[in-house]
């Protein structure tokens, strides 16, 4: 049985993290576009994109371009050159949404259907696969089982989220920040409204719940279940993160390297999709990269283990519990780590709100912090968000990467040759004339010293072979000579054998039907060639896209995330109703919220109460997709 190619899919929020992540073991990265990217601030040029192509190539590592935003009328041939221009700096693939794109006179360049597509049925995707598509990116929210179905559904490739930040609302159909400052995450420019606190009411008014963060998650974190994905169906394991910093790309690249790579070991039914092998000059460990707390996510069921309902920062890895507090300092007990000068340390105060200080000495057992917060107490569970030591290890160079290749150094008519043959497969050969002569020494030694000095090249030395018809002379700068030729030779036959995909856009007889004949503003459509796409798969009847006109009384969000089950509210799972009469209803400064609870779908909608949409007076052309936001929640790291 052949094996499964299984890809580590990494974020790039600029070049120097895409290189990271190639050095840190990812089998392929993913950059924003220059526009139209959902991450509108992390956008990158084409040249910056074709140098991390060129440094990824080498070793089979792909390069897939997000350009998932919907897309006006007028933005849509501005987008066809920009899709030329990445084609010819070297991408692997597009990531898109707007159905518009499928319509445009395209290079053969792979299209992957992005999460903001809504990607959670097997009928769905099977349609995606039947228009030309290639890859489906899931939505986070789905089990095992419904990913088990759609992959038995479909030879579509399937990508999924295995770490990093969770969406409250499905990917796509969250238009909470669309509605309330006109920023939308579908544009790119979603503002993070679930990241507000909020104060939880009934219908009465009474007071639930205050000042809580009851819209955010915790972040994914589904190490200990990627054999289990693959199993169902999973081939590209996804990080989020194209708006973290590079520490956060190398610590979370290598640990799910490491951990993939395990798998392989121990599976050979799966193997890497990429060549090279990363060495670490780090321990990776998740918890102390960005994180609001670990779930995996509703991969197995509903869990209790989803929300981060007290903060929706950092809070790093528990560290120990507050033992002595004295004066201006402190002592720990139960700690297992060490504490630095400049680490960040957390924990929660009375008033249920995460409190953080900086540590100023460290002096034996005792703790100085830069102040002392009045609020630390003997006894309180201390975490650390930011661990000085860890992040200057990361802040210089963490790892290489390199590709194994076997030598066959042997002696000629005329003279000497080199020959070089990769992991996987490669070769190249150098000859070169030279007078021979008796050595007076063996040469064998030598010859495989010089031939193992790969310096800052791709390579490293596996078996070196030396065949000699008796024991010449070899000057060392001769090998040096050869083996830098033959290492440029071998590079060039890399990149000549690179395997990049193409594919032929389909030219239909009978389209393939979508499942639906009726499309609301869910279904995103912003530009008439999208609105095309769907009438040749026969369509009926789609509204535009909620950017484009305003609707009352419409669902903001559509969630998997239940405020009833997180409360132990649930009537289906928990057997009970609410102490309280519902409506429900989220509060933050003028916002005002009503909550549905969808519970034949097992879902929560959020609507806003006044069933008016602040924003939309003109269409999305008159006013150019370019909103602003009086409430600007965007400083929260996503």
């Amino acid at each position: 049985m052949t094996a499964r190619p299984i890809e580590l899919l990494a974020p790039a929020r600029d070049l120097a993290c895409g290189l990271e992540a190639v050095r840190h073991g990812a089998d392929a990265v993913y950059i924003g576009a220059p526009k139209f990217s959902a991450r509108a601030v992390a956008g990158n040029t084409v040249d910056d994109i074709g140098r991390l192509c060129d440094f990824a190539h080498p070793f089979n590592v792909r390069v897939y371009v997000a350009l998932n935003t919907i897309l006006g009328d007028g933005e849509l041939a501005e987008a066809e050159t920009l899709i030329r221009r990445l084609y010819r700096a070297g991408a692997d693939a597009l990531i898109v949404q707007d159905m518009g794109i499928t319509q445009l006179d395209l290079p053969p360049l792979p299209l992957h259907v992005s999460t903001q597509a809504d990607n959670r049925t097997p009928e769905k995707i099977a349609f995606w696969h039947d228009a030309g598509f290639v890859r489906a990116v899931l939505a986070r929210e789905l089990s095992l089982e419904e990913i088990r179905a759609i992959a038995e559904h479909t030879p579509m490739e399937l990508e999924a989220f295995v770490h990093g930040a969770l969406c409250t609302g499905y990917s796509g159909r969250c238009y909470l920040s669309a509605a309330l400052c006109g920023r939308s995450a579908n544009r790119g420019e979603c503002a993070q409204y679930c990241r507000l606190p909020y104060t939880l009411t009934d219908a009465g008014g009474q007071v639930l719940l205050e000042g809580r963060h009851l819209l955010s998650l915790r972040d994914l974190n589904r190490s200990d279940e990627l054999e289990a994905m693959m199993s169902a169906g999973i081939s590209s394991f996804k990080i989020e993160g194209r708006l973290k910093d590079v520490s956060y790309v190398k610590n979370i690249t290598a640990f799910y390297r490491r951990k993939l790579d395990a798998v392989f070991v121990r599976n050979r039914a799966f193997c890497r999709a990429s060549a090279g092998t990363s060495v670490f000059s780090f321990e990776p460990r998740p918890e102390k990269s960005f994180n609001r707390g670990f779930t995996s996510g509703f991969l197995h069921g509903r869990i209790s283990e989803v929300t981060s309902f007290d903060t929706p920062k950092s809070i790093g890895e528990p560290l120990g519990t507050v033992k002595t507090q004295q004066g201006r300092s402190f002592t720990l007990e139960n700690g297992s780590d060490p504490v630095h000068n400049g680490d960040g340390l957390v924990f929660i105060n009375s008033r249920g709100e995460l409190e953080g200080f900086r540590v100023n000495r460290v002096d034996g057992e005792r703790i100085y912090p830069l102040k002392m917060p009045p609020s630390l107490r003997p006894g309180t569970s201390l975490r650390r968000n930011r661990d000085s030591a860890f992040e200057e290890q990361l802040a210089g160079p963490s790892a290489e990467r390199k590709l194994s290749i076997e030598l066959a150094f042997s002696d000629t008519a005329f003279g000497f040759s080199l020959a070089a043959t990769d992991e996987t497969g490669a070769r190249a050969v150098v000859v070169r004339p030279f007078g021979k002569a008796p050595a007076q020494r063996p040469p064998e030694e030598n010859i495989r010293t010089q031939l193992s000095r790969w310096g800052n090249t791709s390579f490293r030395s596996g078996e070196i072979r030396v065949s000699l018809s008796q024991p010449w002379f070899v000057p060392s700068s001769l090998l040096g000579g050869m083996r830098r030729e033959v290492a440029e030779k071998l590079e060039q036959v890399r990149r000549m054998r690179y395997p990049r995909a193409w594919v032929k856009r389909n030219v239909y007889d009978t389209p393939a039907p979508c499942p639906a004949r009726r499309l609301d503003y869910t279904a995103n459509i912003a530009n008439a060639r999208a609105a095309a796409f769907y009438a040749t798969h026969g369509v009926e009847a789609a509204e535009p896209a909620f950017e484009l006109a305003s609707r009352r009384d419409v669902p903001l969000m559509y969630a998997k995330h239940c405020l009833r089950y997180s409360l132990g509210w649930c009537p289906v799972h928990h057997n009970r109703q609410p102490p309280c009469r519902e409506p429900l209803f989220l509060i933050h400064g003028q916002t005002r919220l009503r909550l549905q609870f969808d519970c034949g779908k097992c879902r929560m909608l959020v609507l806003m109460e006044n069933g008016g949409m602040p924003f939309a007076k003109d269409s999305c052309r008159n006013r150019g997709f370019i909103p602003t936001c009086p409430l600007d929640a965007s400083a929260v790291e996503r």
